[in-house]
């Protein structure tokens, strides 16, 4: 009965997460996984993969009905990552636990630094889009969720904004396409992984994940962007503090 209390709530927050800031709920999940359900490292980065598909694929639907999702430069900037998700999921497999966990602790903290500093995500650029830079960022995306099991959102919407010229809303809104493309490359290279996961903690943590990803998108009308940012921020430090020290004891 713990169990499945804790994910609820773990799900109900990575949900509000990427529902309200179009990312960074996966750099909740992997440790609520571990810490929480007592999931392994590798477990853990397929579990949030799946939970991830699901909630962006719940976010996506609402803010494409806002009209908040350009599809075909979002599918191009996806595109460049499918290949490299699929070939860092199938590595990530061989990597020692610790490995991984500093890792994503490392990811945590890039993440956090990044929502601190809304004014450099929140500029457009020229409006001239520069194709080897958004190729280069899509594949780095991709690299960083077959890896880890992110989804990247933290990186794709500052991307979208600065190499692509996106609106914040239309970077937030395309940001979870990609996210969504990502994910389903790398869990294919994990298919037989996905097979063993404790479904009894995965299924309810999608389940309030899906649901928070709706309030989310609420939130985020009602909250101005750069206040839960900071908020999300320090959460994630606070995280990553906690994984860096675990791994080095």
């Amino acid at each position: 009965m713990t169990a499945l209390i804790l994910a609820l709530i773990a799900g109900a927050v990575v949900g509000l997460t990427l529902g309200a800031l179009g990312g960074g709920g996966s750099v909740l999940a992997v440790p609520a996984l571990i810490y929480l359900l007592g999931f392994t490292p590798a477990a853990a980065t397929t579990a949030s993969l799946i939970i991830v598909t699901a909630t962006s694929l719940t976010a996506l639907y609402a803010h494409a009905r806002a009209g908040q999702v350009r599809w075909k430069a979002g599918a191009a900037f996806a595109g460049a990552g499918i290949l490299p998700a699929a070939a860092a999921g199938a590595a990530s497999t061989h990597l020692p636990p610790a490995v991984l966990t500093i890792a994503f602790a490392a990811t945590a903290v890039l993440s956090a630094i990044n929502m601190l500093r809304p004014a450099d995500t929140a500029r457009p650029g020229s409006g001239d889009v520069q194709p080897g830079k958004a190729a280069g960022a899509g594949a780095g995306l991709g690299t960083l969720t077959g890896l880890l099991g992110v989804g990247g959102g933290f990186l794709a919407v500052p991307a979208l904004v600065t190499v692509l010229a996106f609106e914040m809303e239309a970077a937030v809104g395309t940001s979870l396409l990609v996210i969504t493309a990502n994910s389903l490359a790398s869990l294919a290279t994990r298919s037989g992984a996905a097979t063993s996961l404790d479904w009894t903690a995965i299924g309810p943590f999608i389940g309030t994940a899906i649901l928070g990803a709706w309030d989310g998108k609420r939130m985020a009308a009602k909250v101005s962007g750069p206040r839960l940012q900071r908020i999300f921020a320090v959460v994630l430090l606070t995280v990553a503090a906690f994984m860096l020290a675990d791994a080095v004891t």
